[in-house]
């Protein structure tokens, strides 16, 4: 499911922490309906860019667009009002609050979020509604992450390294998610993967970054296919 409008795009995004540059010229789309993997080494600038696209860090040039709406114009927390949630690295739940809690926090702005769907979606968030995050294992807390973003509803889910200390069942179970609610409700993700066989297995588009440039973008069967590349920048 895909639209010739982009929903996402990123026109020649240059950013970085004080002086030190980390994006350089980045430019990339996302449309309604697609997974884009964002692949690379480590410091290749993948978590910088999902920062700056979700406003945590500010860009120094270049243009964001969302929907026709110039995201450098928006602050950070009025982002998931326009459509935008970002899962950050290391699995961010409140580990004082229960599961039912944090997912309420996430819908907040909605009035009444929906939890019913998210506990469909996650059946073991459902059998721990009351459990405090702290209680719940590596797999129970990214569940609970993506769930707490779904809540909110949004449009355009950016994602960063939902595999990480992950067992490879878990690992399956989180990207066979991530393509059922794109082909269902037409979610569009940025996803950010050091599992590259798992994020290329679901992702409709690939991009390699190195040194915080784009290296080659094309579809995942052909980043998967040209081994050369794979060698080059994926390491398998």
């Amino acid at each position: 499911m895909t639209t010739s409008e982009p929903l996402l795009d990123v026109a020649g995004l240059n950013a970085g922490y004080g002086a030190a540059p980390v994006l350089r010229d980045v430019s990339l789309s996302v449309q309604a309906g697609q997974i884009v993997a964002v692949l690379g080494a480590n410091g290749a600038g993948k978590t910088t860019l999902l920062r700056t696209l979700s406003g945590l860090l500010p860009a120094t040039s270049g243009s964001i667009t969302f929907d026709g709406i110039d995201l450098r114009h928006v602050k950070v927390e009025r982002m998931v009002r326009h459509g935008i949630a970002h899962v950050p690295e290391g699995r961010g739940v409140v580990t004082e609050l229960t599961v039912e809690e944090n997912l309420r926090l996430g819908g907040l702005w909605r009035g009444k979020p929906k939890l019913d769907d998210v506990y469909e979606l996650f059946p073991p968030l459902a059998q721990r509604k009351s459990h405090l995050g702290h209680q719940l294992s590596g797999g129970e807390r990214q569940m609970l992450a993506i769930g707490r973003a779904l809540v909110a509803q949004p449009r355009l889910l950016l994602l960063d390294e939902p595999s990480l200390g992950l067992a490879p069942k878990v690992t399956a179970q989180i990207m066979a998610l991530l393509r059922d609610l794109r082909d269902r409700t037409g979610l569009a993700v940025l996803l950010v993967e050091q599992n590259v066989r798992s994020a290329l297995s679901v992702a409709d588009v690939g991009i390699v970054l190195a040194l915080g440039r784009i290296a080659t973008k094309d579809t995942a069967s052909e980043l998967a296919g040209n081994d050369d590349l794979r060698h080059a920048y994926l390491g398998f």
